[in-house]
């Protein structure tokens, strides 16, 4: 069965004759019988591609049927084009073409569900990720039984399955397209979250390309092991503090107290930069 997913739903399903096609267009699912999908591995919709998938269907119909079980109350659980049934109940549609299959196995489900978002529509890299991970957390697969059924590397799925190692901000970021996948394998080369968090903050703040967020963070790791491991002098303490300037953009500098410690001064010029830099610093 291994071998036959790593197809797709493609394998699964005949290819239909003119026939069939002419035959299979007389028959749809009345839409207040069909029902999502928990398991569904899309979780972010974007609104711009919806906006223009509602228009196209509105133009030209739904070209391409859903793909759909049959549960035992009668309804139909979506297994693959919850993006056209949300574009359909967007316009008000009582019909929709749909493939249905037999699928016994929530295992099965879950599988034909990424496999088919992965092969159509590509997910986002976090979302890919995370379909990964509830097919070995919860169905028990190895990484090498999923590389086998989506047609990819071993050492891909557990690329993508680093990524949920991200702190959760860094992971909106990426769901929402803020970020690509090379970004985030470059944010991953970073030890600490709050440095990584700070990376990703220039990076979108400057519009870095991959190639130089990875410049960025090595010549950030670069300056952290030239850190000085004992501090001798006023010197010392500066090069320490001016650390923080690529992550706050803004004038730093050291005050020295004669017994012991010191004051860490941060510049701000106005009542929105000083905003901007709080937030910063709480990671909001």
């Amino acid at each position: 069965m291994g071998k036959v997913l790593g197809k797709g739903l493609k394998a699964i399903i005949k290819t239909n004759t003119i026939e069939d096609s002419s035959r299979y267009l007389e028959g749809q699912i009345d839409i207040n019988k069909i029902i999502p999908n928990d398991a569904q591995p899309r979780q972010f919709f974007d609104t711009d591609k919806m906006i223009e998938l509602v228009n196209s269907i509105k133009k030209n119909g739904i070209l391409q049927p859903i793909t759909v079980r049959e549960m035992p109350d009668q309804t139909y659980q979506i297994i693959a084009g919850e993006r056209r049934y949300r574009a359909a109940i967007e316009l008000g549609l009582t019909w929709i073409p749909a493939y249905a299959i037999t699928i016994n196995d929530e295992s099965q489900l879950m599988e034909y569900a990424l496999i088919e978002n992965i092969q159509r529509v590509n997910l986002n890299p976090i979302e890919e990720a995370e379909g990964y991970a509830i097919l070995r957390g919860k169905y028990d697969l190895t990484q090498q039984d999923i590389a086998t059924k989506v047609s990819k590397s071993r050492s891909e799925i557990a690329n993508k399955m680093r990524l949920l190692k991200l702190p959760p901000l860094i992971k909106k970021g990426l769901r929402q397209n803020k970020i690509t996948y090379g970004h985030a394998r470059a944010l991953l080369t970073i030890r600490h979250s709050t440095d990584m968090i700070q990376i990703y903050y220039k990076i979108i703040a400057n519009n870095l390309s991959v190639r130089k967020s990875e410049q960025v963070i090595k010549k950030f790791q670069g300056a952290l092991r030239d850190i000085p491991l004992t501090i001798s002098d006023k010197k010392d303490i500066d090069s320490l503090a001016q650390t923080l300037n690529p992550y706050l953009k803004t004038k730093i500098n050291t005050t020295l107290k004669k017994k012991e410690g010191g004051i860490l001064n941060i510049h701000f010029t106005s009542l929105k930069e000083l905003i901007r830099i709080i937030k910063l610093i709480k990671n909001e």
